[in-house]
């Protein structure tokens, strides 16, 4: 009897040591939604486009917006990074590194990707998509919308 009181004493430390480690693990529970993570700065192709050679750092903040890193140690270096995980654990990397020489933007260097529309967009339709902004006539003010203007501020006595 006491080997049998001993042996379920042991089952059940073991049981009670093993359950945490089994609720850590990495097994998933079916249907569980995943969020996707998106991180760092979002930039995109059109904001590297519009980056030319002898930029002063103002300009080059003003398009694509603050570094995710400004290195202490090369101060003429920002980095700029975009991860996104994805719920199937598929992780997407975007950085684009800007050069400064004495103040001015130099070069850079960019894995971001053009973005699908941008692709599949032919020259015609794009001639046609500007002919059709230019054509639309541009929406009149209302009476209503002229009088919710503030009226002009008056200085201080």
């Amino acid at each position: 009897m006491k080997v049998k009181d001993l042996m379920i004493k042991k089952a059940v430390a073991l049981l009670v040591i093993l359950a945490p480690l089994f609720a850590c693990s990495t097994l998933e529970f079916p249907g569980v939604y995943r969020l996707q993570i998106e991180q760092g700065n979002i930039v995109t192709e059109e904001m590297v486009a519009q980056l030319e050679p002898g930029m002063s750092t103002s300009q080059v903040e003003f398009i694509l917006g603050t570094p995710l890193i400004r290195d202490s140690f090369s101060p003429n270096r920002w980095d700029y990074l975009h991860i996104v995980r994805k719920p199937d654990n598929t992780v997407e990397k975007q950085r684009l590194t800007v050069y400064f020489d004495e103040g001015l933007l130099s070069h850079y260097e960019s894995t971001i990707k053009p973005t699908p529309l941008a692709e599949e967009m032919t020259e015609q339709e794009e001639v046609e998509l500007e002919s059709e902004a230019a054509a639309a006539p541009a929406p009149a003010a209302t009476e209503a919308e002229e009088e919710k203007k503030a009226p002009p501020m008056r200085p201080r006595p």
